[in-house]
């Protein structure tokens, strides 16, 4: 038992992950909390969505079930377990059902190297955005396998649609984050990384986020590697694999109860992950704002103190919405409940005030402030724009991504070497 708790207490000291110390017991650890926290993300999501997308439209969303409809994410997820589960009568079964679990061990696998800190992350891997990148494409096997496996017209067309937008997209994409690869060669000693740990690193070396990087260039893979991701999780307006409107629900229409849900928690998921790759190739990943202009330890104690003062600003909003509520016997149980729900947002805000916490959180806070705002823009896009037609959603891919990608790494790689090549020109210049 005592060298049980010596094994434990010794990664405490150690500056790797799990992974790299080698350390079983903290792996499993983090692996059940990106699981757990990654659970409880999707269902913030899905109220957060709906809610969003009403305001927009100038409606209400959901508000019956809890303070503001807080509860109504877990009363669908207990009524999707308790809905009938149909298979096909002439679906191929086994693969029906094997489906769903590829999409959604697809979407969860990804999140082994996502770094949400120096050592807050499962592993470290020397080829992680190679690992992510491969992981996360194979989401479109379950979505193609789920398609054919029905039976069925619609979704084997949404199917085939996903295999077609997943191919054209990848390219861009692909071409967005080997410019990110090249920017991290341009460091003392010029050796690039894959790590996904390294290249916020090599960021933090180069006192610059890679979207201001050889600026415009920086920001022109952002923008492509953003419609390129957008379009990867099938998400409007390239949402064409599920185009409700003319496919009834695409690729997953034959789903149901459990099934279906678990399609839906893939796609978050996803979501998720890719913009967890976005804010870790462009935007500093856990990197807090202006760490150059804004540095020194004054500089860092202010800004450790911004988690627990988030936190406190939605308990306030909770309380403010709460005075507010219809002073009626019929809202006074929803009032309570929002009351409550304030009341456990402003204990954690004044736990995150305790300074053990406050060191150990910054990290993880400012990434996850990173990966939300990507995740209000899918929303913002859902109920903004409206849906390509399957050519514009092609023409978008082939002809106007992939030359500014090709573009893109050859300019990059001009600019940074832009140094040697004039050496080389004026050395044959001048014999």
């Amino acid at each position: 038992m005592h060298e049980l708790i010596l094994y434990i207490k010794s990664y405490l000291d150690s500056n790797l992950t799990p992974g790299g110390a080698g350390n079983i017991f903290w792996a499993t650890v983090y692996i059940l909390l990106v699981f757990g926290g990654l659970s409880v993300a999707v269902i913030a999501m899905n109220w957060l969505e709906r809610k969003i997308l009403a305001h927009m439209q100038v409606r209400l969303g959901p508000m019956r079930v809890g303070p503001h409809g807080l509860l109504q994410p877990i009363a669908d997820a207990i009524k999707l377990l308790l809905k009938e589960d149909i298979i096909p009568a002439e679906a191929d079964k086994i693969v029906f059902w094997i489906a769903p679990f590829i999409v959604v061990l697809a979407a969860f696998t990804v999140f082994v190297v996502v770094p949400f800190g120096p050592t807050h992350a499962i592993t470290d891997m020397n080829i992680g955005i190679l690992f992510m990148l491969g992981v996360s494409s194979l989401s479109v096997l379950g979505i193609v396998t789920a398609g054919w496996a029905s039976n069925s017209h619609y979704p084997l067309i949404g199917a085939l649609r996903s295999s077609a937008q997943m191919v054209s997209y990848e390219v861009a994409m692909g071409l967005a984050v080997v410019s990110v690869i090249m920017m991290t060669s341009l460091n003392t000693t010029g050796t690039g990384t894959l790590s996904m740990i390294g290249i916020v690193q090599s960021q933090m070396a180069q006192q610059q986020w890679f979207i201001f990087k050889f600026f415009p260039l920086g920001l022109i893979g952002f923008v492509i590697f953003a419609i390129a991701m957008v379009a990867e999780t099938n998400r409007a307006p390239f949402d064409l694999p599920e185009a409700e409107s003319e496919l009834t629900a695409g690729f997953h229409t034959e789903y149901s109860g459990f099934r279906w849900s678990l399609f839906f928690l893939a796609e978050y998921s996803a979501m998720i992950a890719v913009s967890s790759i976005a804010v870790t190739l462009w935007l500093g990943g856990w990197w807090r704002p202006f760490p150059n202009w804004l540095s020194g330890s004054t500089w860092d104690s202010i800004f450790s103190f911004f988690p627990g003062v988030t936190f406190l600003l939605f308990a306030a909003m909770c309380f403010y919405n709460t005075a507010r509520m219809p002073k009626h016997p019929l809202f006074k149980i929803q009032t309570m409940g929002l009351a409550g729900f304030g009341a456990v947002l402003g204990l954690i805000g004044l736990v995150l005030f305790l300074e053990p916490v406050r060191v150990r959180v910054g990290d993880i806070f400012w990434f996850a402030a990173k990966v939300a705002g990507f995740m209000y823009l899918y929303i913002w896009y859902r109920g903004t724009f409206p849906r390509y037609r399957f050519d514009q959603l092609m023409k978008v891919g082939w002809k106007i991504l992939l030359p500014m990608g090709l573009a893109l790494l050859i300019l990059t790689a001009v600019v940074g070497m832009r140094a040697d090549l004039w050496d080389q020109l004026r050395g044959v210049g001048h014999p």
